[in-house]
């Protein structure tokens, strides 16, 4: 038994003295592995020494100051690096900030409803953008189509004006009669008398245009053409004296006049075109230049029937109204309120004076192109020669 607890024992022994030998080794080789890196480095320090020993030996036989300055420099570099690295910190975040609200334009906005709005009212704005810019493309090609029917229209109405105009002359009065004259000697009635008088050709004219009803001539505009006279006041809004369709017109008789026995008051109607043709020269008849020549007061109407002169007694422009353009009246002195009416509308203080035995011309056309305004002359029969 004893003999066994000494083999026990010596086991034991034996166990830890193995254990105790592979830890030696094990020490033993991790202090070899030290010792040959520490050899490793010796030996780079080795071959880097005699530049590291010449660079120390420089610098022991520098100046103190230079060690300094060196400091001085190390601490203001290292300094300049924070600072910068601060800055690029800084710029890297003002970078991520912008990158983060081209990302999320809401930001601009306190809520998305109103981003929303602000993105729907851009849209309207783009859409009325285009409306306008559509409609103003239309109203550009609708304005040039009408400049070129207007020059259109002009050329065609200078060639029938070319056409017709031989058919009309002027010639002194043979057989004319005074219409109720003045007393007074001095009145200018007597030197308008004197006037020459129209002399036209309607047989060649009523070939031409069967409602030929007449020659006008106003002294002082470029007015000179035949009148024609059909059932309504529209035809020759829109129609030629050769009855093509043209805006440009002619000169027409209100279809309720008589134009062979003249009634109390004559309407003729013209455009007041741009180019001055039509009654486009009557706009002038307010004006000075066209005032201060006392020759102008006159008007010269041919007929069928007789050639005719008129004295100007009244000019004026107002708002579109009826009430210059009766033809019938009731009494004579309705009559004679109505000629006094007319007279007192005249922005030009004319010598003629009128009364209920006197028969009136009325000249009316549009001063704007909108037509709310009518330039209006008036003037009195003061002779006629029976052709």
């Amino acid at each position: 038994m004893a003999n066994k607890k000494r083999n026990k024992i010596n086991q034991k022994h034996s166990k830890k003295t193995i254990s105790q030998t592979t830890k030696t080794k094990q020490n033993n080789i991790k202090k070899n592995t030290r010792t040959n890196t520490s050899n490793n480095t010796t030996k780079k320090h080795a071959n880097t020494s005699p530049q590291k020993h010449n660079i120390q030996s420089k610098n022991q036989n520098a100046k103190p100051t230079n060690n300094h300055n060196s400091s001085k420099n190390k601490t203001s570099t290292s300094k300049k690096t924070t600072i910068n690295s601060k800055n690029n910190t800084k710029n890297k975040k003002t970078n991520a900030k912008n990158v983060n609200n081209k990302n999320q334009p809401t930001r601009k906005y306190p809520t998305r409803a109103a981003y929303r709005h602000a993105k729907k009212i851009k849209k309207i704005k783009q859409v009325t953008f285009a409306f306008i810019l559509f409609l103003s493309i239309l109203v550009f090609i609708y304005a040039l189509l009408n400049i070129f029917d207007w020059n259109k229209d002009n050329e065609e109405t200078k060639k029938i004006t070319e056409d017709v105009s031989d058919n009309a002359v002027e010639r002194p009065a043979e057989n004319a009669v005074n219409v109720n004259p003045p007393e007074d000697k001095s009145d200018d009635y007597w030197d308008y008398i004197k006037m020459d008088m129209m002399s036209v050709d309607f047989n060649e004219l009523l070939k031409k245009n069967s409602d030929t009803v007449g020659w006008i001539k106003v002294n002082g505009t470029n007015i000179n053409y035949p009148v024609v006279q059909t059932d309504n006041n529209d035809y020759y809004l829109t129609h030629a004296y050769d009855k093509t369709v043209n805006d440009a017109g002619w000169i027409y008789a209100d279809y309720r006049n008589n134009m062979v026995n003249f009634d109390k008051n004559t309407i003729i109607y013209g455009h007041g075109r741009l180019n001055n043709t039509m009654f486009g020269s009557l706009k002038n008849i307010t004006n000075s230049s066209w005032y201060d020549n006392k020759d102008n007061y006159i008007i010269k109407f041919s007929t069928p029937t007789e050639n005719t002169l008129w004295q100007v007694f009244s000019v004026y422009t107002i708002p579109v109204e009826s009430y210059y353009l009766q033809t019938q009246f009731n009494s004579d002195e309705q009559y004679n309120e109505f000629l006094q009416t007319l007279k007192s509308r005249s922005v030009k203080n004319f010598s003629a004076k009128v009364n209920s035995n006197d028969k009136i011309i009325t000249l009316s056309t549009c001063k704007d192109v909108a037509g709310t305004q009518r330039v209006v002359m008036h003037a009195k029969l003061i002779k006629t020669e029976p052709r």
